[in-house]
């Protein structure tokens, strides 16, 4: 590989989130990659903007963070890589090219299952005229923010996860988890994970996926659990742990779901909007199984 010049990263944000323009994904060497790394870890979301990329030149890319895990939507997998999801509200002889609307809710990609996500990546292919942006809320900040007796009250408490958006399970909203057909939905485990996770890298206490897939707490009744997932959710979204990211064509955004929720944000469908996104996942187990399959019905 082509040896790069150390780069120089800024701050997305005054909390948090990093950028450079120092970086060309498609010829990164081992330690120009220790560094991006690093940022990772240090920014939470990391921007590298200005990048021109062939499908296998993202995916050697997302896979140098961990092993890739194609989506359960298998229908918008990319014809080069099954582990690239094409994001898209284009449409080709009337039939969608990509998943449109996804994630417009804050939530952590892959909570529902047993081995979550370590990090995704998006690749900016078309970026629409208004919208389209990203957001993200610092979980680190938001549980550290708790006060000592809420710390005490949910250290130890176990979270119950499944695919879906518990605030909105109507099929028929732009806000509701991207609708799976039955044999996708089949797919689908019932899951555990603590609602305070260490980090597994960095060793920082979080709140994890209190927003989004979390659907009750183990031992906990349904009315008691779901109060407390949302006084936690709308804690840890308040707009002082948010940034607000907007792309450029052709920008890379990684970024760390141990430490954040994200959401995307609606757009325009008349107005093009085409991201390629691959997900990769913690090295070792990180949940407990409840059942290995669970097709999606109301708990």
């Amino acid at each position: 590989m082509t040896h790069q010049r150390v780069p120089t990263f800024a701050p997305l944000s005054g909390g948090f989130g990093l950028e450079t323009r120092d970086v060309d994904v498609a010829r990164l060497d081992d330690a120009t990659f220790a560094e991006v790394e690093r940022a990772f870890y240090r920014g939470q979301v990391l921007a590298l903007r200005g990048q021109t990329l062939a499908p296998h030149e993202f995916a050697a890319f997302a896979r140098r963070f961990g092993p890739p895990e194609p989506h359960v939507i298998d229908q918008f997998h990319h014809p080069e890589d099954a582990n690239i999801l094409i994001l898209s509200n284009r449409r080709r002889d009337g039939q969608p090219v990509g998943l449109a609307d996804a994630g417009t809710y804050f939530h952590t990609d892959y909570s529902y299952l047993q081995v979550p996500a370590r990090a995704t990546t998006l690749y900016s292919v078309e970026v629409p005229r208004r919208g389209g942006d990203t957001l993200f809320a610092n979980q680190y900040a938001a549980y550290d923010d708790l006060p000592d007796a809420t710390k005490r009250r949910i250290d130890g408490l176990v979270g119950i996860h499944h695919y879906g958006n518990r605030n909105d399970t109507d099929t028929a909203s732009r806000r509701v988890a991207s609708v799976l057909s039955e044999d996708q939905q089949a797919k689908m485990p019932l899951v555990t994970h603590p609602l305070v996770r260490a980090h597994p890298v960095t060793g920082r206490k979080a709140l994890y996926a209190v927003s989004g897939s979390s659907f009750g707490i183990v031992g906990m009744q349904e009315r008691e659990a779901r109060a407390l997932l949302d006084e936690l959710a709308t804690h840890a979204t308040q707009p002082k742990y948010v940034l607000r990211f907007r792309y450029g064509v052709g920008d890379v955004v990684i970024w760390d779901n141990a430490s954040l929720l994200h959401s995307a944000t609606l757009t325009d469908p008349q107005d093009p909007r085409t991201l390629w996104r691959i997900t990769v996942k913690e090295p070792a187990l990180a949940g407990a199984v409840i059942a290995p399959r669970f097709a999606g019905a109301a708990m």
